[in-house]
């Protein structure tokens, strides 16, 4: 599954929890950014790993 942001090809390995808005699926690059708003919680997928290691 590819990340959720427009524009962004990379792999969804993180699950965003936005409590003013739906939970989406980002790659961890955005994952980096969008995770520091408050009240949001990013959910690493375990499975998803290799993805969170990938350079940009």
């Amino acid at each position: 599954m590819e990340c959720s942001e427009a524009d962004c090809e990379r792999p969804a390995a993180v699950e965003l929890h936005i409590p003013w808005n739906e939970n989406r699926l980002v790659c961890a690059a955005h994952a980096r950014v969008l995770g520091r708003q408050d009240g949001v919680v990013a959910d690493p997928d375990p499975e998803r790993g290799d993805a969170l290691l990938e350079e940009e």
